[in-house]
Formats: C-alpha cells, structure tokens, sequence
C-alpha cells in the first residue's frame, strides 16, 4: 500500500510540472515559444526571481492565453502571501483554461487561505467538467475529492464529507493516499461511531503510516468507551511518537486534525483524574 501511494505521488509531481508545448499550441508559432520561455523560467530559473517573472510577463506579451505562465508567474505571490496578486493571476488561468487550474485554485483556496466555501465552488464546477475523478492535490498528497471532504467537513457537513470520502477510497483502481483513512476515522468519531472509528484509524496504522495523530484518536476513542488499557497503550504510543518527530506536518500550515503535544498531555492527566 505505501509503495503504491509514493508511485502515486511521484507521478503526480512529474506530471503536473510537464507541458507539452506543441501539443497544445499545435502551429501557432508565437504561443510555442512564449510556452517554452514558460517552461524555462519554472524549471531553470529561481521562483520568483526578477528574471523569472519577467520571463513569464514575455511569455504572455508573446501568447496572451498562455495559461501557465499566469499560474507559475502566481505561485511566488502565494508562497510570500500576497493572496491579492495570486488570486488576480490564478484568476486569469482559470479563466483562460478551468479545466486545468480549477483542482490548483481550489486547492490553493482550501491549503492556504481556509476559504473553504471558495475551495468547494471551484471543485464542484471541476467535476461538471472532469466527472467523477477530478485528480489529485498540487501537494500530491491528496485526492481533491479528500480536499473537498475536508471543506464540508469545517462547514459541519459530516456525513457529506464522509460519503465523498469514503467513495473515493472505495473506487476503482484507487490508492489510499497518506492521511485519508486518519481524516475518515477522525469524522467518524466526530459522528460518534466508535466502531467505524477505531476502524478506520487501524487501518490508517496498518495500511498507510504512523502517526503521533492516529494513536491520539484511537486513545481518545478507547477513553470515551472506558476502555482504559486500550486508552493507555495508545495515548503512550501516541507521546512517543511525538516525541521523535512523527506526526503530521505541512511546511506552509497546519494539517487538518493535527494535534499538539498539549493535546496529548491534557489527555493523559484526565486519564489519570478517571
């Protein structure tokens, strides 16, 4: 299963940095080569760079429908968090071409800004275009269905969020990604089914990967039936863990349900008050 999921993500990184560029601008002389300064200045250049974005500003003077060169010429604005410049450009590309920067902006929306309501217009309009699979996360570590689950999980909307999980990692041909029984456990214990609960965060142990995260739920599940040895064992687990660095981390913001190493604490000293 793990090996599966690292193929998975180390296709979706090739495969979202490659362009083709005479595929797409079949005998349109100028928008080739305004697609290949493009793809110069993302791959050879430094982001954000004056060079870079005056590469991509020739691009576009060159073809002004050249779509990825106003979604690269964005990505620094984002990383600086400059969200006004990003969303004017990122605007542009999805204007030019929704089909494909509609998954990069709503993922954006979700990862970066928790606009959660804007993340799910843009991925619901992306499957009236694409159907059923919408692809994966620019991070690659997430299908935008999870993604999607994710937003109407803060709106509230659990058992949404649970069927669009649950048929994703139930379709054909799918590879659980690396969180995504943690997040389905997670809500069920949210709903209150234990059962599916400790379910779902097994697999998501047994299956997947390790994480301080998936022993804290499993704990605080076991803690809520009474079950105290169960408890202990992984709200332990889940210190160690912890403690040598497991546990889920995001260089640009924190990952839904993600815990803290109070969190962990306190759920130890109210063990110890029962």
């Amino acid at each position: 299963m793990k090996k599966g999921y690292y193929l998975l993500l180390l296709f979706c990184v090739i495969c979202s940095s490659q362009i083709n560029c005479k595929y797409y601008y079949k005998g349109d002389k100028k928008c080739i080569e305004a697609c290949k300064l493009a793809v110069e200045a993302e791959r050879e250049l430094i982001q954000g760079s004056k060079l870079s974005q005056l590469t991509f500003d020739e691009a576009i003077k060159l073809c002004p429908r050249l779509d990825f060169a106003y979604k690269e010429k964005a990505v620094p604005y984002l990383k600086r968090g400059d969200f006004i410049t990003w969303k004017n450009l990122i605007d542009i590309a999805v204007e030019i071409n929704p089909e494909a920067n509609l998954g990069y902006r709503g993922w954006c929306k979700y990862e970066f800004l928790r606009d959660y309501n804007g993340a799910i217009k843009d991925l619901e309009r992306l499957k009236g275009i694409k159907g059923d699979d919408i692809g994966y996360a620019q991070s690659g570590d997430y299908h935008l269905d999870i993604i999607l689950a994710l937003c109407y999980k803060s709106l509230g909307m659990t058992d949404t969020a649970i069927d669009l999980i649950e048929n994703r990692i139930s379709s054909k041909n799918y590879f659980p990604m690396k969180y995504d029984y943690l997040h389905l456990g997670v809500l069920y214990f949210r709903n209150g089914d234990s059962d599916k609960a400790i379910r779902f965060l097994s697999k998501q142990i047994n299956d997947v990967g390790y994480y301080a995260e998936t022993y804290y739920y499993l704990a605080l599940v076991y803690f809520n039936l009474g079950e105290s040895d169960l408890y202990k064992k992984n709200i332990m687990k889940s210190k160690d863990f912890y403690e040598n660095g497991k546990m889920l981390s995001n260089p640009y913001g924190t990952v839904m349900d993600k815990i803290f190493y109070s969190d962990i604490i306190k759920l130890i000293e109210e063990g110890k008050n029962e």
